[in-house]
């Protein structure tokens, strides 16, 4: 058996931009064909963008990405693509459609639909019934989606009972610390249980509240990792995949052959969803170029630096994908605003980021001088408003109500709320989005004020 050559396209779509994701989509197809490809996968939902949410509720975002798909399957011509996007028969599915020398040849509609934390798809999906299995020539090839492949007993099991060379599994999981290690120890489990190579796709990039971050893998049927793409950034990753090698393997576990010699095979096994098989006609012929030199396991992300690469892309992709130009936030010359002005120069820019120096009659010196050092140290202006006279104001309006008390939180607060009014004037006035500077072990606390320094649009 000749060697396959897998591309998994680490995109970065945008939810609701079903022609700026199609176009995404169509360039990676271009590269993925002039890499030699033999089959490239795209995530979880691409064509609409993760996660849609109340956009499902709209017949017409549904048609505009079922055209999407149709429009994108010429680009498909010379090898298969696995396309996730929103499928409508007698309901919603959340759906890959599979993309063959020009044809949309096959649908998979998801199984397993998460709904805890922050996934919702019961909300909007039904679920699938049956599991997807290619003959793409002599190599069988199963297609999965996200959660189908977390359980050890269910799609993927099918598939490995069917005779399932490659499981490919298209993606749009969140990050959270650590993530991708515990999704890669899952993988290699899944791989080595079902005796099989797995394709594992990844979104990348911030949607909203949501940070997705890549690191796409190829695992082998022994549960080594076989190719790695970096953590949040787009990537194109090339693996040539022996299914010779995955078959060899899989006959030394007796593990099949004792499920098919049970009574009925599989089917006495709950929650096995029975295996549609479609076969594809073969590729046309053609030359593949070498691979590009260098190791195609790129190496994970110190725990500190993989926390700041997530903020940084998160940061970016809120203000790219909301419109903005600019943001700006209050520099106090504390830790929490130094933080949140380094991940907005670094997401941005020096040039689309302003900082505030808002101080009062309480404002240090050592304050003064830390804020305007770390904005010559970023190369970005800071404005200084002295608040003081604004402070004083408040005071002397109040001071009838407030006679004969001594002061506490309450002035204090007042003054954050002075310098969130400043800063949404900016914000108004010149369409710069407010970074808010609080951290979460703050507001896990209520150690904040509210409308006050809890005042912008994103908190970093």
């Amino acid at each position: 058996m000749k060697a396959l050559r897998l591309a998994l396209a680490q995109v970065n779509p945008t939810v609701g931009d079903i022609d700026g994701n199609a176009a995404l989509i169509a360039a990676r197809l271009e590269e993925a064909r002039a890499a030699g490809a033999d089959l490239v996968a795209f995530p979880e939902l691409c064509v609409a963008g993760y996660p849609p949410e109340d956009l499902l509720l709209n017949p017409e975002f549904i048609r505009e990405n079922l055209e999407a798909v149709r429009r994108l399957a010429p680009a498909s011509r010379g090898l298969t693509a696995v396309v996730g996007f929103v499928d409508w028969r007698d309901d919603l599915y959340n759906a890959a459609a599979v993309l063959h020398d020009g044809e949309w040849v096959a649908t998979y509609h998801k199984i397993y639909l998460p709904n805890y934390g922050v996934f919702d798809e019961e909300r909007y999906f039904r679920r699938g019934e049956r599991a997807l299995l290619l003959r793409l020539g002599d190599v069988p090839v199963g297609v999965t989606i996200c959660e189908d492949a977390w359980y050890p007993v269910g799609p993927l099991y099918s598939l490995g009972l069917a005779g399932a060379l490659l499981i490919v599994n298209i993606n749009a999981s969140p990050y959270h610390f650590q993530k991708g290690r515990f999704r890669e120890t899952m993988l290699a489990t899944r791989a080595s249980d079902n005796a099989a190579a797995i394709a594992y796709v990844n979104a990348v990039g911030g949607q909203d509240e949501l940070v997705f971050d890549g690191q796409s893998l190829v695992v082998g049927a022994d549960g080594q990792v076989l190719a790695r793409a970096p953590a949040f950034a787009e990537h194109l990753l090339l693996c040539d995949l022996d299914p010779g090698a995955v078959r060899r393997w899989s006959l030394h576990d007796p593990r099949k052959r004792k499920e098919r010699l049970r009574p009925g095979g599989a089917a006495d096994v709950p929650d096995i969803p029975p295996v549609a098989a479609v076969d594809l006609p073969p590729l046309p012929p053609r030359d593949r170029p070498p691979l590009p030199p260098g190791d195609p396991i790129h190496p994970r992300l110190e725990p500190l630096e993989e926390i700041y690469r997530a903020l940084v892309l998160g940061v970016r992709d809120y203000v790219r994908k909301n419109g903005f130009e600019r943001v700006v936030l209050g520099l106090s010359g504390g830790i929490d605003s130094s933080l949140v002005a380094c991940i907005a120069v670094d997401a941005l820019g020096p040039e689309r980021v302003t900082g505030l120096f808002l101080p009062s009659r309480y404002t240090s010196q050592a304050s003064r001088e830390d804020a305007a050092e770390l904005a010559r140290n970023l190369g970005i202006p800071l404005i200084e408003i002295p608040i003081d006279p604004l402070f004083q104001h408040y005071l002397d309006t109040l001071a009838p109500h407030f006679a004969d008390l001594p002061e506490d939180t309450t002035e204090e607060n007042i003054q954050a709320r002075i310098r969130g009014n400043l800063l949404m004037a900016f914000s108004n006035k010149f369409r710069w989005l407010v970074l808010s500077t609080g951290d979460k072990s703050e507001t896990s606390v209520g150690y904040m004020t509210l409308y006050g320094d809890m005042a912008g649009g994103f908190a970093v």
